[in-house]
């Protein structure tokens, strides 16, 4: 199954959306919203399911379904929760500054708490008032998770998943360094992130989805060119059972939580740093990363951050070459 939130409304008007993303139907006579759907899943579900299998069939009233017109899926959202899943991206980070990276990092996730009170749609642009803030994509897979009790095992919190989707998680990594040698985090260096124009169910992706992680690689273009294909399920350190269990240690998990996987990330075959895709590489899911490897290499980075006027485009695609969740796309503009 999947779903979507179409525009106006704050908290959008749900839709289910057919697997060829083509077309929608209306399913406010469900619930009103994505948050209502997941508020009462086990009732909710099964009806929103039917609803799917009946648009497939066109069976119902439906419309044409416009990525333009989606809404955030969840444009506002109860928790948002951003994991380092990809280890091997934290690693280079860290080598570049000259810092060791310490051996917990690979048993103990490290997360961020971000803002969820506003989410971008997958077309709006990112506003950027400052260049030299040193604006970053960065392409991401996400869960949402239904509610899940404090202290919760890896079984139950892989069972708490509902959805599935894309993020960019923009940074502004100019920002980042004074924020964190405060010792509170991320605040100002964390804008509002954007979701995939469509969720969805973890059975609709079949054997991709497996033990907790989405087996796939991950398209991101910067100005029409291949940037990163890097395998979402590759080099993935901490399963999403595991980030959503790190969450839960000590709180309650609220139905509508989003959860990060941080940003996709392979190592080369030999083990060594990704290499560029037009170098018959993987590329990469954020400029920072290739920029910590020209650092590495050479002594400093070559790649710019992103500028005005520059487009991103995040999606996953099918074997056949279909949009699984739509496309993020989105241009840098002044704010």
């Amino acid at each position: 199954m999947k779903l979507a939130s179409l525009k106006p409304g704050r908290d959008g008007r749900l839709v289910v959306v057919s697997r060829d993303l083509h077309w929608c139907a209306d399913a406010s006579h469900v619930a009103p919203t994505l948050q209502a759907a997941l508020d009462d899943w086990e009732h909710l579900a099964p009806r929103l399911e039917l609803l799917a299998t009946d648009l497939e069939h066109e069976a119902i009233p439906r419309e044409r379904f416009h990525e333009r017109e989606a809404a955030a899926p969840l444009p506002r959202a109860y928790q948002w929760a951003d994991g380092s899943a990809y280890v091997n991206h934290v690693e280079l980070v860290r080598k570049a500054r000259g810092a060791e990276m310490p051996e917990s990092f690979w048993t103990d996730p490290l997360m961020y708490q971000g803002a969820s009170d506003s989410f971008l749609s997958p077309r709006d642009p990112i506003p950027l008032k400052d260049e030299a803030w040193g604006c970053d994509m960065e392409g991401e897979v996400c869960v949402v998770t239904g509610d899940v009790r404090q202290g919760a095992d890896r079984e139950t919190c892989l069972a708490a998943i509902r959805l599935v989707g894309l993020v960019n998680d923009v940074s502004l990594r100019n920002l980042i360094p004074a924020e964190l040698a405060k010792g509170f985090g991320f605040f100002q260096s964390k804008p509002a992130s954007t979701l995939s124009p469509v969720l969805v169910t973890p059975d609709e992706l079949g054997d991709r989805w497996q033990s907790g992680k989405l087996h796939h690689p991950l398209l991101v273009e910067l100005n029409g060119q291949p940037f990163g294909r890097a395998d979402a399920g590759v080099d993935m350190t901490f399963d999403f059972g595991t980030l959503i269990g790190h969450v839960a240690r000590t709180r309650d998990l609220g139905a509508g939580s989003i959860i990060g996987s941080g940003t996709v990330s392979n190592k080369d075959p030999d083990g060594g740093p990704g290499k560029p895709v037009a170098d018959g590489g993987l590329g990469y899911s954020c400029i920072a990363e290739i920029r910590m490897i020209e650092t590495i290499q050479t002594g400093k980075p070559v790649t710019p951050f992103l500028r005005h006027g520059d487009r991103v485009r995040i999606e996953m695609k099918d074997e056949a070459g279909h949009s699984i969740f739509g496309a993020i796309e989105q241009e840098v503009v002044p704010a």
